[in-house]
């Protein structure tokens, strides 16, 4: 970045100026998706709308090691677009044609950085206070045209934005949410903790950004003089005021994350026959996991870590691993369900993992209610003593959200 005064604290491009940018890049992809298509580019110069991925995410420990640089927070946050796609309509066509489509829509060589802050992303007064020329110039731009020169013509494009490329902490911070400790589990439904953990598959998503407004006026105001108890259960955990508009998603990475760490407690109290026992002492519990962690090492060379992360969680989610734990856990009937347990759960894994599960893994796809019933089926009888009125965020979205 250019010789910037050592006291900003944020960087970033006007939006439509990212944005312009962004398509000269591509101007030969578009030239030759039309010609592809058989299209005259002399007529083609109306009706293009272009698909943009939005995402955010804190990008943790940024700190100087060593080195006296200006006082700023040590972390940083960075808000980042994709192209995901560009279709015409043609004058006089019923059907949009797709003229370019990103490939590895995931991939950070597609991601475009639009602004860069020293900022903690828990500073929500901080986040929102830089977002903002933000949020009013993607107002702006959702209702305009912008007029681009591509490939020697003047062109019109629309946008349609998507905020897909957001982790649930920081959708609940845009979207008005209680934190993710929160009785209200879900960023996608209403459910509560303990209704997930009884009904857990069949919820359907029901929040968006709108109804979020609406219930932070009625937040706001109170229209019916309830009690804060009263009220809370009406707005259903939104109590600040949506800040900008997300898609509904689930995130695969934090996915992978959160169902390995419930496996790997799963893993620890099956070594130690939780399901016999009321309730064991922390040393008991230390004992269990020293021993998950001890034979993990010796067989599969896992070390232990700190905080699940995503190798230790893909490592940690296969069948290999199943058998290496098997191997401490006494009676056979718990093995088979532990075996059973991570089969269903490599079924269901590609659906969410992959970019165009409709393309990558059809027939998982169609079976992925089935099998997520019967994992949850397994979790509510054989592994009740975990599941008795709690269940975690990621595992009630993967059982309940991702068909």
């Amino acid at each position: 970045v250019d010789d910037v005064p050592a006291d900003t604290i944020a960087r970033r491009f006007r939006y439509d100026v990212a944005l312009v940018s962004a398509l000269k890049d591509l101007e030969e992809d578009i030239m030759e998706g039309l010609r592809e298509r058989g299209l005259d580019d002399s007529t083609c110069t109306s009706g293009f709308t272009v698909v943009i991925k939005e995402s955010c995410d804190g990008m943790g420990d940024v700190s100087e090691k060593h080195g006296g640089g200006p006082a700023i927070p040590e972390k940083a946050v960075r808000f980042s677009f994709t192209v995901m796609s560009i279709t015409i309509q043609a004058e006089g066509e019923e059907e949009a044609v797709t003229i370019f489509q990103e490939q590895k829509p995931n991939s950070e060589l597609s991601c475009r950085p639009l602004c860069l802050m020293f900022v903690d992303e828990s500073d929500h007064e901080m986040l929102t206070a830089i977002l903002g020329p933000v949020v009013a110039e993607r107002r702006a731009m959702k209702e305009s045209r912008l007029i681009l020169s591509i490939g020697g013509l003047l062109r019109s494009f629309r946008f349609y934005f998507r905020g897909t490329g957001y982790d649930e902490k920081m959708v609940r911070e845009m979207e008005g949410l209680e934190a993710s400790g929160s009785t209200y589990i879900c960023t996608l439904c209403d459910s509560t903790r303990v209704e997930a953990s009884e009904n857990m598959v069949l919820h359907s998503v029901t929040r968006s950004h709108e109804e979020n407004l609406e219930r932070y006026e009625l937040w706001r105001t109170n229209p019916f003089s309830e009690s804060a108890e009263e009220l809370r259960d009406r707005v259903k955990g939104v109590s600040a005021k949506p800040f900008m508009e997300t898609q509904p998603t689930l995130d695969a990475l934090h996915c992978d994350i959160g169902n390995a760490t419930e496996f790997y407690k799963i893993f620890q109290d099956e070594i130690g026959e939780m399901y016999m026992k009321n309730n064991p002492t922390r040393e008991e519990r230390r004992g269990w996991r020293s021993a998950l962690d001890k034979q993990l090492r010796k067989k599969m060379k896992l070390k232990p870590v700190m905080r699940m992360n995503g190798n230790y969680a893909r490592r940690l989610m296969t069948r290999e691993a199943v058998e290496v734990v098997c191997e401490l856990v006494p009676s056979e009937e718990r093995r088979k369900a532990l075996r059973e347990l991570m089969e269903l759960y490599l079924q269901m894994k590609p659906v969410w993992r992959s970019t165009c599960p409709a393309k990558d893994c059809p027939d998982q796809l169609c079976r992925y209610s089935y099998n997520s019933q019967c994992f949850a089926e397994l979790l509510s009888t054989t592994f009740k003593y975990r599941y008795d009125g709690k269940i975690t965020n990621y595992l009630h979205k993967t059982l309940a959200h991702v068909p």
